[in-house]
């Protein structure tokens, strides 16, 4: 960062630590934002030749922001990583703008490069249903084989992300009808919790040899201390090969089968957003184009003159 001005970097600093304490953005997010923002304040440092005031930044006229999409496209970076970055670079630039008194019309109207998204990977019904049941047969001690059917039933019949379920600690059990999930950016929301789920983690409570105290991790590894969730992605994959599965059949795979049977099943897309804890509906509106993509493999496979 020696290329950009003490101005700018000790902006930059504020702005990140306002994404944590105000916004509440997760860690990893506010890493992001940090990386993609550092990296254009870079460019243009060496693009304008020489170092960039606030107000400067604020009102960038349109070609300095296209030269810096195009020196990133022209480094390899996709489209849709661009189209990332230059949502942090808008949110660092209001930020700026409001503080100066600027108008960032320019910067904040330039459009993000189109990419086509990709659709999650759910399993079927039956394939959900075969993971959770070859995952507890990996198990080299029962209680591991109960611990991994525990997790990945949360993760299906509650939608859990493997960190939220991973994240649950001794207070947790006994698990009630309704869990309250703390989620990405500290958000956190109401989960109906399914009898098998309960009975699952009610299963494996009793076959743990160690003190799932209150404060401490309700899922645990082979020495008693919280449970790392590459064994979770390990022991799945080992599933998924007996199972002649795709790679796709990762833990995120069952939070999105979960949604996607429901709405396979008539569930309201609102509820299911709520139920996933997605900020926005049009994260939660991907899932419509899945039922949809499914429906027409069905109908092409089915119907005689497809």
């Amino acid at each position: 960062m020696t290329a950009i001005s003490p101005q700018v970097r000790e902006a930059l600093a504020t702005w990140s630590q306002q994404l944590s304490a105000i916004h509440g953005a997760a860690q990893n997010t506010v890493t992001a934002y940090l990386r993609d923002v550092t990296g254009y304040l870079q460019f243009l440092a060496i693009h304008r030749g020489g170092t960039e005031g606030l107000a400067g930044l604020a009102s960038l006229p349109q070609g300095d922001l296209r030269a810096w999409m195009a020196h990133e496209r022209a480094r390899g970076v996709s489209a849709r990583s661009l189209a990332r970055a230059l949502s942090s670079v808008k949110s660092f630039t209001a930020w700026v703008a409001d503080r100066a008194g600027v108008d960032a019309t320019t910067v904040l109207s330039a459009r993000a490069p189109r990419f086509k998204r990709k659709l999650p990977r759910p399993l079927s019904v039956s394939g959900a249903q075969d993971m959770i049941d070859t995952v507890a047969d990996q198990g080299r001690e029962d209680w591991v084989g109960a611990r991994d059917r525990a997790v990945v039933t949360l993760l299906y019949g509650c939608g859990l992300r493997i960190s939220e379920a991973l994240g649950l600690t001794g207070t947790a059990h006994p698990l009630p009808e309704v869990l309250r999930i703390t989620g990405k950016g500290n958000k956190t929301r109401l989960v109906p919790v399914l009898p098998v789920a309960r009975a699952a983690v009610a299963d494996y409570v009793r076959l743990c040899p160690f003190d799932l105290d209150a404060g401490q991790a309700l899922f645990r590894g082979a020495r008693g201390g919280p449970l790392n969730p590459r064994l979770i992605s390990a022991v799945m994959e080992k599933a998924r090969m007996q199972l002649g599965l795709p790679a796709t059949a990762t833990p995120h795979a069952m939070r999105h089968s979960f949604a996607t049977h429901l709405l396979s099943a008539g569930g309201d897309l609102r509820a299911i957003q709520e139920l996933l804890g997605h900020a926005s509906l049009s994260t939660t509106q991907v899932y419509t184009a899945v039922d949809a993509a499914r429906l027409m493999e069905v109908y092409e496979k089915a119907h005689p003159r497809a």
